[in-house]
């Protein structure tokens, strides 16, 4: 998209592009059938390269027609491994994944959005001990 406007024609195109990318951040008539990610979007996740992650997992669902909701979120807790996302899987229980730039969002994508298969990088949510049962 460019910066400047030289015609209609460039505005109708921009208004376009911009109602595919809201369109698909902002569904929300039924959240829980599609798939839901969540980028952490605190100064260290942007410092660390959240914006252009979230920006290519917006692209790349919308290119693969693929149903989510993408929102962004503050500070998850995981400063050492940002761009931290949550991905959660219709019927399923959030997964956190860290250290996600554009490669690992393609790997997500297509290893775990589509497929179901987990990926490298995910982080616990609980620690539990042998006691704990």
């Amino acid at each position: 998209m460019s910066n400047k406007v030289k015609s209609l024609q460039d505005l109708r195109k921009m208004r376009d592009e911009l109602k595919g990318k809201i369109n698909l951040r902002e569904k929300s008539d039924n959240p829980d059938n599609l798939v839901q990610i969540k980028v952490s979007m605190a100064t260290c996740g942007i410092a660390s390269g959240a914006r252009e992650t979230m920006n290519y997992i917006i692209d790349d669902l919308d290119n693969q027609a693929i149903d989510a909701v993408v929102t962004q979120t503050g500070c998850m807790g995981y400063c050492y491994a940002e761009p931290t996302i949550e991905v959660t899987l219709p019927g399923e229980e959030p997964v956190i994944i860290g250290n996600v730039d554009t490669k690992k969002a393609s790997e997500i994508i297509e290893k775990y959005i589509k497929n179901g298969e987990l990926v490298d990088g995910i982080i616990p949510d609980t620690y539990k001990t042998i006691d704990n049962k």
